[in-house]
């Protein structure tokens, strides 16, 4: 936690954001000491000084009674400042309501909150503070509630903004999958994740405030008399300008500085911490795309209930776009048995985690899942309500994200963090709950467990991130481990460590593991099965024993000749696939790898083929599968070499 800090320290020691600081320290001390020391001076009526100039008794002269105006500057420092971070306060209050609520709201509800906010943000901040304090009447508490409502969009399209920025990272996915409600979610992982950039506008904000309140006591709809701030004494000593400028322009110079204060330091700050903002367009057609006639079933491998542990049949996932809806998923068919350890494989954009997304439900619209059967331990996922679906899945499914990093939440600790699925799905007290994640951290292999679970997630390795994301996974009496890409950038002797550590939960508790994975070799030592993906489609499902020998899809076996070994000749070129995978708004028609295949012919290019059985557990899509004993290198090099 010490990174905030530094970066709040480091705004600070610029020179811009030191003076500013000092500044405003100042100013804050004003206001506290100010009523205190000089609040009877600034009180007393004197007849024989009525409307002085500036003088030795009087520095700014005298007001219509012959009260000190240089005192009662500084003592209206306290209500002006008072009012300004409490109008401040409650619109950012009220836009982070406004910001948050679409995301815990049904989406029809959401949308039209959303559209409020829109239409709000069109109009000009003073302008809305007009508005709300002719409704509310004249006065501190109805200037105060029209300059609060007034800020309030700005806020909520900034928060509206950032959330969406952190609702997309694996934490958060992580957080949906062990069964985190709406408002836990938003109050637990999101806002904690953009509360630097909403305080540092806040801070720019309350300048802003400053002089709105301002302006509004100024034309008489805000501080009414005895009471007295900054705009009402401006307003009082614009009247005789010409004769004595010193009694109005001392609060305007009151509101000058204090306001620039503010701003340069929330600028300061901002950029210190380099706040971004982002925004995103979205447009999606109308209708969804048709889902195609069933592909033949995979084959079902039963638990001991008689059934598989997950089931999918001709799944379809599709994103909307300009031109219409486009389908990196299209068509996946295959079932996961008890125990089993099934590998996916293939090349970068595959569809291989979008597949493990949509089996653990957290593809969100304006995305759409379809399949003719998602079962999970013989639940239908896209059927069941969600309530029990997050039952189902946040004690059952574990899933094992590619960055370690954003898969855990930077500003909880470890141990809450595992701690929290015991304490939603398992009903545990805080207590308990941690001691679980000890347990579990000490399972998984993480040295010191009791003082790893008090540190947070940047204190951890890449691979003591790992294991404790697999540590999270057994919190609960997971049937399936999905692990997408678990060892990616970590060195060799973590990846085993980690391999090892999914085969130890898969021995020990009979836990079925799909596993993602670029690397086909890791894939065909760990698993029983292998299905490898291409263009959105499984081309070959096969027995992991098969794999260097019996492999038949042209596709497959240039993945296996692109791999050097040991005995690989060093004087040729290695092997490659030519080409590149098609984009998935652009799948060609027929075989979606007759364009990069050397067996192609025009059949394959006008028809896409099904898979077909060739031996015993073991489905090929093509239409000239390679014959068995033909050379990978063979295969291959008839594509091209580089």
């Amino acid at each position: 936690m010490s990174a905030p800090r530094s970066r709040w320290s480091a705004a600070a020691r610029t020179p811009v954001g030191a003076c500013a600081g000092l500044l405003l320290l100042a100013v804050l001390v004003l206001a506290v000491l100010a009523p205190i020391l000089w609040g009877d001076e600034a009180s007393v009526v004197d007849t024989d000084a009525i409307q002085q100039g500036p003088s030795g008794a009087h520095l700014l002269g005298t007001d219509n009674l012959g009260r000190d105006i240089f005192y009662r500057v500084l003592v209206a420092t306290r209500l002006s400042l008072l009012l300004a971070v409490t109008a401040t306060v409650l619109g950012v209050v009220l836009g982070l309501i406004l910001g948050a609520v679409p995301s815990v709201l049904p989406r029809r509800a959401g949308r039209f909150v959303t559209s409020v906010v829109n239409i709000a943000v069109a109009f000009p901040g003073l302008l809305l503070a007009l508005f709300f304090a002719v409704i509310f009447g004249v006065g501190a508490t109805g200037a105060v509630l029209a300059i609060g409502l007034a800020m309030a969009p700005a806020f909520a399209r900034l928060t509206q903004t950032l959330s969406a920025s952190v609702a997309g990272q694996d934490f958060v996915a992580a957080a949906r999958t062990v069964g985190v409600g709406r408002i836990r979610l938003l109050t637990r992982h999101i806002l904690p994740n953009i509360a630097e950039p909403l305080a540092v506008n806040a801070t720019i904000g309350a300048g802003s405030s400053l002089l709105a309140f301002a302006g509004l006591s100024f034309l008489g709809l805000g501080i009414q008399a005895p009471d007295y701030d900054w705009g009402r004494l401006l307003g009082e000593g614009l009247g005789r300008i010409n004769l004595t400028p010193a009694p109005a322009l001392a609060p305007c110079v009151a509101v000058v500085v204090t306001g620039l204060a503010f701003n340069l330091f929330g600028e300061a700050a901002a950029a210190a911490l380099g706040v971004r903002t982002l925004s995103h367009k979205t447009a999606g057609p109308r209708a969804l795309p048709p889902l195609p006639p069933s592909a033949p079933d995979a084959t079902d491998r039963p638990d001991a209930e008689g059934r598989p542990v997950l089931a999918v049949e001709n799944l379809r996932v599709a994103f909307p776009g300009p031109a219409g809806w486009t389908t990196p998923v299209r068509g996946v068919s295959f079932s996961v048995g008890a125990g089993e350890a099934v590998g996916v494989v293939g090349e970068s954009g595959s569809g291989k985690s979008l597949t493990a997304m949509a089996v653990s439900r957290l593809i969100e619209p304006p995305a759409h899942v379809s399949a003719h059967r998602l079962d999970f331990t013989g639940t239908p996922l896209l059927d069941t309500d969600e309530r029990e679906l997050r039952r189902l899945l946040g004690t059952s499914l574990a899933m094992v994200f590619q960055d370690p990093m954003s898969s855990f939440n930077p500003v909880t600790g470890m141990g809450r963090q595992l701690a929290e699925v015991a304490e939603h799905h398992q009903g545990l007290s805080r207590r308990a709950a941690f001691a679980r994640a000890v347990d579990r951290l000490r399972a998984v292999h993480v040295p010191a467990p009791e003082r790893r679970a008090r540190q947070y997630p940047h204190e951890f390795s890449g691979g003591m991130r790992q294991r404790a994301m697999i540590g999270m996974g057994l919190m609960g009496d997971p049937r399936l481990v999905i692990a997408d890409e678990p060892t990616t950038a970590l060195d060799v002797t973590v990846q085993r460590q980690v391999l090892r550590l999914l085969a130890e939960v898969r021995e020990e508790r009979g836990t079925a593991v799909l596993l993602i994975s670029h690397d086909i070799t890791v894939v065909a030592r760990t698993c029983d099965r292998v299905l490898v993906m291409y263009a959105g489609r499984i081309v070959e499902d096969l027995p992991a024993a098969d794999l260097f020998t019996a492999a038949r899809h042209p596709y497959t076996r240039a993945l296996l000749a692109a791999v050097p070994d040991l005995e690989t000749d060093r004087d040729r070129p290695l092997a490659v696939i030519p080409g590149r995978p098609p984009e998935p708004d652009r799948i060609p028609q027929g075989c979606a790898f007759a364009p990069r295949c050397p067996r192609a012919d025009d059949h394959c290019r006008r028809e896409d083929p099904e898979p077909v059985t060739h031996g015993i557990g073991q489905r090929v899509a093509c239409w000239h599968p390679v014959r068995e004993g033909t050379e990978l290198v063979e295969e291959s090099t008839r594509g091209g070499t580089a």
